[in-house]
């Protein structure tokens, strides 16, 4: 029986459903100390003085560490490097103290008795006021300038090029990026319509059920080991063993199950409890509760986008200009600004080209990724403009974009050529969808709405490993965290590629110290790398068995197969002799055979992902309401290895485009307060408010995949708030949103003329 192809329930599923799976909270820890922080009010301020005294003499209080009580011994910038506000506070939700004590309740209590004396200062908020050479600075204590990076470097590779010295800016701007090509000047004098807008896009939570948690103690023989809930065990590995200067091979981490992450959970709780560890000498877990999650982990960042583009009179696209403004907060060691620029211009061709951001420092909560950073808000946008353009130039919007989206042989506005992309196929697939052909008899107050997204493919090296047991059943060893069905696809991937039935193939996520090499779990790669990966080992392992069957058997390699779990000359059972008795053979005393094990190593180019989204809304114009009654996505999978898990991404990606498109912000006041600090003011997607999702799988294989497949998991998020705010333009005139998310104010403001959907 196939194992690709396949639905197959997730192995994990019966494990979470029950309770039974321990998540990095659920750890028994030995001697276990407990942390809480002190977490700023104050969005900008200097602190004059900090007293721990009456903290540090409460019973049961073993330490309060402020920033010059850590260990750390690396310089530099990067929330990591200084995981604990120094002189300044940047940020209301900034901590400034970490209290370890016996009990979560005592550590509490001690936060309380921490004397805090502040200088307040003006918070920059306004984040393209910032970007002016003479602003506020929202950082006045410098810092050690270390090595940054690009938050998209998980996620994708980019080329771009710096603003350069033609504009004056202020301090405030922390990193720029530019794609030019052509003259777009020229393009849009020349073109038939030009369209243009500007777009607002909120701070956005991720979600996740499981809230931060890390714990840090140290083994038999010294060694540090930290259990933590992240998306990166050897990123965090090795910036541990930097920070505080100690041998990689020191350093142990091991990923326990995530209770989702959707890019959040790299490097938040980690350098806060590897530092009360060493201070401690016990075992410490710091388990956020969701207020502090709210306040002090790492949301996706705000955006505003101006955009203007233009068409000839056939509908071909001329040309495209961009200017983006990516609120950064506090975050100043990585940025998004390559990755914003080139997503801005949508996956379409244009003849001219010029795309800017700009990462903006601002007093706000550090940034970080979420499901496709910067590509729902360029989505948002370019969509909403494409679908205007259509409108004015009389074109369908779906022949539209037919017309001008990126085909393989193309090159991206930053100079990749895509040697797959299945983005034309998506759209194809939309066209014959009733929601789509019918959606001109809808009522006056329904309308449907259609977009496009479109993500450039993450990529890293990766490895796996595969071996032979004595049972004669197969173990797949990684290094991935445990998350979204991973064990269960590698599981149908060694399946099929060795050949024997999934119920014969274990996976095992291992720590750092004995794992293969598996990168990041982010930016839709870890079936398309580690994937690939666990397919190339399992093939080695399978041939090595043939060499041992052969020995056996007294006939070549190239002549036997593998069947029903044992090794038989081809189409002759008869002769078959069981893996297991093979296994046996190998894996023995005085066994002449090596044993039976396959390593998979890969380096994979980037493949991108698109997915086509049809929305239809109901919107009440005495109120603002808008109701989603329906959902289409079609979306290019290259190959689905599992249809269940494959579609279920396609749903979760759905919902948590509505949430953009409708609910999720964290707004902050004047005053740089955050408005949001839980569930009960932070509105997500619930089971009874999201639509039926209608899925349409499309494959456009990868070659380099395994079997084909590509990610799936960054795609489907994209193009939602675009579809949506097509769909309530066509139910109500025309009226097009500007803002996100498209609140019934905004959007009853909007329908009433008193502006484009952006709050007063």
């Amino acid at each position: 029986m196939p194992s690709i192809g396949v639905s197959t329930p997730r192995r994990d599923s019966e494990p979470k459903v029950r309770g039974a799976t321990r998540y990095a909270a659920d750890v028994p820890v030995n001697g276990l100390l407990h942390a809480r922080l002190l977490l700023a009010h104050d969005a900008h301020a200097l602190i004059k003085s900090i007293d721990t005294t009456a903290a540090r003499e409460l019973p049961g209080v073993v330490a309060v560490l402020t920033a010059h009580d850590l260990p750390i011994v690396a310089t530099g910038t990067g929330r990591s490097k200084n995981p604990l506000a120094r002189e300044e506070i940047m940020y209301a939700g900034q901590p400034i103290a970490i209290a370890v004590a016996e009990t979560e309740a005592l550590a509490a209590d001690a936060i309380e008795l921490v004397d805090l004396e502040l200088e307040h200062v003006e918070a920059v908020i306004d984040v393209e006021g910032a970007v002016e050479p003479r602003a506020p600075r929202a950082r006045l204590h410098a810092l050690d300038q270390g090595e940054g990076g690009d938050l998209g470097d998980a996620h994708a590779a980019v080329a771009a090029g710096g603003v350069g010295d033609e504009e004056e800016l202020s301090e405030n701007v922390l990193g720029t990026a530019r794609l030019t090509n052509g003259d777009v000047d020229a393009a849009l004098a020349a073109s038939e319509i030009v369209v243009r807008g500007r777009f607002h896009t909120p701070w956005v939570y991720q979600g996740y059920i499981e809230p931060q948690t890390a714990t840090a103690w140290f083994d038999v023989d010294d060694e540090l080991v930290v259990s933590t809930s992240t998306q990166a065990p050897f990123m965090t590995r090795d910036e541990v063993a930097s920070l505080f200067g100690l041998p990689v091979d020191k350093v142990r981490v091991r990923s326990a199950p995530l209770g989702g992450g959707f890019g959040g959970k790299m490097m938040i709780p980690e350098p806060l409890v590897v530092s009360a560890a060493l201070a401690t000498r016990r075992p410490v877990r710091l388990a956020m509760t969701r207020s502090e999650d709210f306040a002090a982990a790492n949301p996706a960042g705000a955006e505003v986008l101006e955009v203007e583009l233009g068409a000839d009179r056939e509908g071909n696209l001329t040309g495209i200009r961009t200017r983006i403004w990516c609120d950064r907060g506090a975050t100043d060691s990585m940025g998004v600004e390559s990755i914003a620029a080139m997503l801005s211009a949508g996956p379409y061709r244009w003849r001219a080209h010029h795309l800017t951001c700009y990462g903006v420092m601002t007093n706000r909560v550090t940034f970080g990724a979420y499901r496709a950073p910067t590509a729902p808000p360029a989505a948002f946008a370019v969509e909403s403009l494409i679908d205007e353009l259509a409108g004015r130039l009389g074109i369908d919007p779906l022949e539209l974009r037919l017309r001008n989206v990126l085909v393989p042989g193309d090159k991206t506005v930053a100079g990749q050529e895509l040697k797959v992309f299945g983005a034309r196929e998506c759209l194809e697939r939309l066209a014959g969808q009733s929601l789509w052909t019918d959606r001109n008899s809808l009522p006056e107050d329904e309308g449907v709405g259609l977009a496009i997204g479109w993500w450039p493919g993450g990529y890293e090296p990766a490895a796996a490993a595969c071996r032979l047991d004595s049972d004669g059943n197969v173990t797949v060893i990684t290094g991935v965290s445990d998350m979204t069905g991973v064990q269960t696809t590698f599981a149908a991937i060694a399946a099929e590629a060795f050949g024997v039935s999934m119920d014969r193939v274990r996976v095992v996520n291992a720590d750092t110290s004995s794992a293969p090499y598996s990168g990041v779990s982010g930016g839709s790669k870890i079936t398309y790398t580690v994937g690939r990966a666990v397919e190339m080992a399992a093939r080695q392992a399978r041939e090595r068995l043939l060499d041992v069957a052969a020995e056996e058997l007294e006939i070549a390699p190239e002549d036997l197969e593998i069947s029903d779990g044992s090794v038989q000359p081809v189409g002759v059972p008869a002769k078959a002799m069981a893996i297991a008795d093979l296994a046996k053979k190998v894996l023995t005393f005085g066994s002449p055979y090596p044993p039976v094990e396959g390593q998979g190593l890969v380096s994979l180019p980037q493949v991108p992902q698109s997915a086509a989204h049809l929305s239809h809304v109901r919107v009440d114009r005495e109120t603002g309401a808008v109701d989603v009654l329906g959902h289409v996505i079609a979306q290019d999978v290259g190959r689905a290895l599992n249809p269940a898990l494959v579609e279920g991404q396609m749903h979760g990606g759905t919902t948590q485009g509505l949430g953009w498109a409708l609910l999720e912000e964290i707004a902050y006041d004047e005053h740089g307060q955050p408005a949001a600090g839980s569930f009960v003011d932070y509105a997500m997607p619930t089971a009874g408010g999201v639509p039926a999702i209608d899925t349409a799988i499309v494959e456009v294989p990868a070659p380099e995949g395994p079997f084909g497949a590509k990610g799936v998991g960054e795609a489907p998020v994209i193009g939602v708030p675009g579809a949506v705010a097509n769909a309530v333009a066509a139910a109500t005139g025309g009226v097009r949103m500007r803002q996100l998310p498209m609140t019934p104010e905004r959007v009853w403001r909007a329908i009433d003329g008193n502006g484009d959907g952006r709050a007063r």
